[in-house]
């Protein structure tokens, strides 16, 4: 396994810098790999992560663990909240890992010489000692990882808007195949196009699109 300051040169690589949430997101799969008594990061997909904020946290997580979203190992559960749950695929144990409440308190006592509390954190967070800094519970999932995961190779097609589907989902609805913005499911942009579709070729015209944006511009 990495040790700590390898782990964090990798995470300061992806963000030119190193900061608290980074080094929380690294101690946090340092943690899970005692608590799963497995070798971090994995090289395979058995350990898979919801984590509960994006921007560097995450990155500090999915360096310690090789938990990321590009191997469909991690999924994005926007709480807004600095935590993770990790999950043991093959036994289905999962952790739910946290900063404890007062480790912001703990740092800068720790490092009582740091300029401010910001660089106070980002030392302290780096040798606190796991009991100071984080609190991990046992939780039961209430979702199947089987469905989180999927199968490798299933697609539909939306009855609605022709796009593909992966990753089984898709909604059923009267009889109808639709993708989840089709349905109604949570739909994060709206149903009409801010511009016109056009008729003859089916599709927007980006080029001609592109120079009325540029004539707007000027």
């Amino acid at each position: 396994m990495p040790d700590i300051e390898e782990l964090l040169a990798l995470t300061s690589a992806l963000h030119d810098h190193l900061c608290p949430r980074q080094v929380l997101g690294v101690r946090t799969g340092l943690l899970a790999a005692r608590l799963f008594a497995l070798d971090l990061p994995q090289a395979d997909k058995r350990i898979f992560a919801f984590v509960e904020t994006d921007g560097c946290y995450s990155d500090g997580l999915s360096v310690a663990t090789g938990c990321w979203h590009g191997r469909r190992t991690l999924r994005l559960v926007d709480y807004g909240k600095v935590a993770a749950t990790l999950v043991d695929t093959h036994t289905n144990d999962a952790f739910r890992i946290t900063p404890q409440p007062a480790a912001r308190d703990l740092a800068c006592m720790q490092a009582h010489d740091a300029p401010d509390r910001w660089h106070a954190q980002l030392a302290a967070y780096q040798v606190m000692p796991d009991r100071d800094l984080l609190r991990a519970e046992r939780v039961v999932l209430n979702v199947s990882m089987q469905a989180v995961i999927s199968r490798p190779g299933l697609r539909v097609v939306c009855s609605v808007c022709g796009e593909e589907i992966m990753n089984e989902r898709e909604v059923s609805h009267d009889g109808q195949l639709l993708c989840r913005h089709c349905a109604g499911v949570e739909p994060y942009y709206p149903p009409e196009p801010y511009y016109s579709v056009d008729a003859t070729c089916g599709s927007l015209d980006l080029d001609r699109l592109h120079t009325a944006e540029q004539v707007g511009n000027a």
